[in-house]
């Protein structure tokens, strides 16, 4: 049963979860922008998607480049969740995934640290 909430309260919890980041971690992240969408056009399912250079990644030829992008994608997450319980541990998961891809870590490793 999809979750109904809107799009300011949903907003609302991408910000908390990147509250929570500790601070090391959130000054360490670079050019990165953090964007709420309703649904990957090519994934419906996809609940989040990061778009960049990884922070691992980079060398000295690293300037003047558009930022990276993470979509936290709404639809797709309050589809899987039953109560806003559920959607905000969804969130958390989701953000906390996506920043790991941006600091260069791969899949494999978050499945292994259970943040799969």
């Amino acid at each position: 049963m999809t979750v109904e909430m809107t799009r300011a309260r949903f907003e609302e919890l991408v910000g908390e979860s990147l509250d929570l980041l500790p601070p090391e971690f959130a000054r360490a992240m670079d050019n990165v922008v953090v964007l709420v969408e309703d649904r990957n056009a090519e994934e419906p399912s996809l609940l989040g998607l990061y778009q960049g250079i990884a922070l691992t990644e980079r060398n000295s030829d690293y300037s003047g480049v558009m930022p990276d992008h993470i979509f936290i994608y709404r639809e797709a997450i309050l589809d899987i969740c039953s109560d806003e319980e559920d959607v905000v541990e969804e969130v958390a998961i989701t953000v906390v995934h996506e920043i790991a891809h941006h600091f260069g870590i791969d899949d494999a490793k978050l499945h292994e640290l259970g943040w799969g």
